[in-house]
């Protein structure tokens, strides 16, 4: 049965959305079977794994609003083990449609329910925002892992979302943990993000994640080719990062089942 990975953070360009590909990607490289959800409106996750928007002919956005069978929206991509339920500018108006419909926070969590079984890991790309995708999001999750860039006001924006998820959990989803913290766009020559990580480190003594994302041009220039990071440059440092986060990530998780 598949492990639900939300990938979110209500402030935007933290690094969420290269996260969430590039760690489905890295995670598909280890042999696990994985899906990535782009639940963004602006589709950046799709475009990032190959998927060019105007030829998106069924999205996220059908399953929730047209009943649409999810399995008839996922697509293979060109990376072996990753595939994609994409997403559109339709899902912009999802919002306003979702207001209506009973029980809408829980819409994907009973879609994702229905193929847990045929994947390992189901990768989801928040909005950056807390609307109510987002809290689809939330509720369908086991873990919640929050990309965190290494400048000052990151430390603001996580001390809300703390607070918020901490609400979430009792009205929504109270099974819902934390995966990680990730510390983004890492740069070893200053001290702005040395001091980030280390006050990150005190806020969540037992959730940062050992692996930091460095700052790569690689890593930026990828989405531009529809490819992860991985296929595009393997040998570059974010390909490595990226690695070594789906390692720690597979092996936390088979830690805490062989707990349980």
């Amino acid at each position: 049965m598949a492990k639900i990975i939300a990938v979110a953070n209500q402030k935007g360009g933290v690094g969420k959305t290269t996260t969430a590909i590039n760690l489905a990607a890295c995670i598909g490289s280890c042999k696990k079977k994985v899906l990535l959800v782009d639940f963004d409106p602006q589709g950046n996750a799709s475009s990032g794994v190959g998927a060019e928007k105007e030829e998106i002919s069924l999205s996220i956005y059908d399953v929730l609003i047209n009943q649409t069978s999810i399995t008839d929206t996922i697509i293979e991509t060109k990376v072996k083990n990753l595939f994609l339920c994409p997403a559109n500018i339709n899902l912009a108006g999802a919002e306003v449609e979702l207001v209506s419909i009973e029980n809408r926070n829980y819409l994907l969590k009973n879609i994702l329910d229905g193929i847990r079984d045929t994947y390992d890991y189901i990768i989801i790309d928040c909005p950056p925002s807390l609307g109510l995708l987002t809290l689809n999001a939330f509720a369908a999750a086991d873990s919640l892992l929050v990309p965190i860039q290494c400048e000052y006001f990151a430390l603001e924006g996580l001390s809300m979302l703390t607070k918020t998820v901490k609400n979430l959990k009792q009205e929504l989803n109270p099974s819902l943990v934390f995966e990680g913290v990730l510390l983004t766009m890492f740069d070893a020559r200053t001290n702005l993000s040395t001091q980030v990580l280390e006050e990150v480190k005190k806020y969540f003594p037992d959730s940062v994640f050992k692996t930091v994302i460095p700052r790569n041009v690689r890593l930026s220039e990828a989405p531009g080719y529809g490819e992860p990071i991985i296929t595009y440059d393997k040998y570059s440092k974010g390909a490595r990062s990226y690695l070594k986060l789906a390692k720690e990530v597979l092996k936390n998780n088979q830690a805490k089942e062989s707990k349980s």
